[in-house]
């Protein structure tokens, strides 16, 4: 039986994955078990635990907080990834990370695909990149999943902001020139839970992009979620500019996922059945 261990036991991501499991031993580990913000002190806090795949659902992800806790952010999001890494490589396991679609520029108006250059914009993007990289450098055994617009049950996110904005304010102003794909932590969670199920070798490690189908921006979305609630709200395009922010956004986050479903046979669902499914089970 697989033993797969899990970090961020507390994230939205980590909380989806614990809610569709396989058939296989799971453990789960929150930031008080292991501190990716000290990375020397990895190999230590996972002694004890064995496994065969380490899923890395931690991160640091205050983008704007990025911007001025530098240090911070690199020692989670790019240093803490090759101890994983080495570790990892040392046990044979199989490490799955999970990265963001920030990688990239500005520079793309098509599909972002896998071998694109990466080129952050922001702080948070720079230290994700460099968290492939060193995975990349340190173990072949690993798959590298870049996602973007992530929400699910747990945790704030942007769904949550907007139902709690509508229950006290009459209009919301959201950007409309951002530009991407929103993913339900469930249904990455389920490709997660594809992914170990299958015949993990080397033409299946790399690095897969992951997302919900179809396209939209902020304003569409925060459009669909209060529509969808029914909520008596009056939303206003703006743009970027009118709404700035410590970090720059990539105006165009559409991913290509063209790979991982060939790769591992999976069917994605569109961005607002999801939507619809995270809406019903919010209800519970």
């Amino acid at each position: 039986m697989k033993k797969i261990l899990v970090l961020g036991k507390n994230g939205q991501l980590a909380q989806a994955i614990d809610q569709n499991r396989g058939p296989w031993k799971y453990e789960f580990l929150d930031k008080d078990d292991i501190d990716l913000s000290n990375p020397k002190g990895i190999a230590k806090a996972l002694e004890g635990n064995d496994f065969d795949i380490l899923i890395n659902a931690a991160a640091y992800t205050a983008v704007d907080k990025a911007e001025s806790e530098i240090e911070l952010c690199q020692a989670i999001n790019a240093i803490a990834p090759g101890e994983l890494a080495s570790l990892c490589q040392d046990r044979r396991a199989v490490l799955i990370h999970i990265s963001t679609d920030y990688v990239f520029s500005n520079d793309w108006n098509r599909p972002l695909e896998e071998d694109f250059p990466a080129d952050p914009i922001n702080e948070y993007g720079k230290s994700k990149w460099l968290g492939e990289e060193v995975i990349r450098k340190y173990l072949k055994s690993h798959i590298i999943i870049r996602t973007s617009w992530l929400y699910g049950l747990a945790g704030h996110n942007f769904p949550k902001t907007m139902l709690r904005l509508a229950e006290s304010r009459d209009e919301l102003n959201v950007v409309f020139d951002q530009v991407g794909n929103p993913t339900f932590a469930d249904d990455l969670a389920v490709a997660i839970r594809e992914i170990c199920a299958s015949d993990l070798g080397i033409k299946s490690f790399g690095t897969y992009h992951f997302s919900n189908e179809g396209v939209c921006s902020w304003y569409d979305f925060a459009r669909e979620i209060l529509g969808s609630s029914r909520q008596h709200v009056l939303v206003n395009p703006v743009t970027s500019e009118e709404f700035p922010t410590p970090a720059k956004r990539p105006n165009y986050s559409v991913l290509n996922k063209k790979k991982i479903k060939d790769t591992f046979e999976l069917k994605i669902r569109h961005w607002k059945d999801a939507l619809a499914d995270f809406l019903e089970k919010s209800k519970l």
